[in-house]
């Protein structure tokens, strides 16, 4: 099969879908936290502990639901430490999600071998099979991504959220802390439990993708999300911090690392260079929108500003 034919193909479409699932899940979170003004670098280590929670329950219950249930409720509460840190503590959003990061890299490597004793993976997990899809054509591949669990569930929270943000009275709530905490906070908003509910929503988030990602690899691998946070991170920026925008983004950046595989299938050049391919793109993206004074790239007013 040439390239050509290869980047025009049905399986092309089923890997650029399955790929943005945990980037569009992040992104997701990274816009409900930050939208209520809490900075959240911790995407990344939100989705490693949730993963890391998803299998570990999958392998005690051998149930995938109850596999996902458990990564969402330890994305749930590692999240809420961050809040807690940031939004009670007064703690920069910056260190602490710097911080958290760290301690999900180091805290799930030690579960493991604690757990497992293993500091590399865990036990193999089915996840969600779907034995009428089986197939190995893109048809069959695409079939299985859009009808798997862990993406409708992603779909489902992205649409939700979006509409929550915009139309429903905790929505107001949410922009108005994360735009003018000040006058919020003298119209009656609860900034802190905002910020804190916000937060913690996102962390189910980010948690959902980390456990479609494990469920996809069947296991779970020391660092498995592999800068996925931080290209979702991006994704908000370059979004304006609106959900639906962000999954946009989220799909190129998926689109971006489906083609450097096919790339690395079909060409001989060097696979540092193609695997580095949808961050040097996000760099780009950024530095043109930057360039061009940062056009839709608004910021929450009181992003980060808890000391208010």
């Amino acid at each position: 099969m040439s390239i050509v034919s290869s980047l025009l193909s049905v399986t092309l479409v089923a890997q650029t879908l399955r790929m943005a699932v945990p980037y569009a899940a992040a992104a997701t979170g990274g816009v409900l936290s930050e939208r209520s003004g809490v900075v959240n670098i911790a995407l990344e280590g939100t989705m490693l502990v949730g993963a890391f929670g998803a299998v570990t329950t999958h392998v005690v219950t051998g149930s995938p639901w109850i596999g996902l249930a458990g990564g969402a409720g330890a994305g749930a509460a590692f999240a809420l430490l961050h809040a807690l840190v940031v939004v009670y503590g007064r703690v920069s959003g910056i260190v602490s999600g710097i911080a958290l990061n760290l301690l999900a890299a180091a805290g799930t490597r030690f579960l493991l071998r604690a757990i497992y004793g293993s500091s590399s993976n865990s036990p193999t997990v089915v996840g969600f099979r779907l034995p009428a899809l089986e197939g190995a054509g893109g048809g069959a591949r695409l079939l299985r991504v859009v009808a798997d669990p862990t993406t409708l569930a992603v779909v489902v929270f992205a649409v939700l959220a979006a509409l929550v943000v915009a139309k429903t009275a905790f929505g107001l709530r949410l922009r108005a802390a994360g735009e003018a905490p000040e006058v919020a906070r003298s119209s009656g908003v609860h900034v802190e439990r905002t910020r804190t509910a916000a937060v913690v929503l996102g962390g189910v988030a980010c948690a959902i993708g980390g456990a479609a990602l494990a469920f996809d690899q069947h296991q779970f691998q020391a660092g498995m999300t592999g800068g996925r946070g931080f290209i979702a991170l991006a994704a908000v920026v370059l979004s304006g911090w609106r959900v639906k925008r962000a999954a946009g983004f989220c799909l190129v950046f998926a689109l971006l690392d489906a083609v450097q595989i096919v790339l690395q299938n079909e060409t001989r050049l060097p696979v540092q260079a193609l695997s580095s391919l949808p961050y040097v793109a996000t760099l780009l993206t950024l530095l043109v929108l930057l360039r061009r004074g940062g056009s839709g790239m608004s910021a929450p007013r009181g992003l980060d500003r808890h000391a208010d």
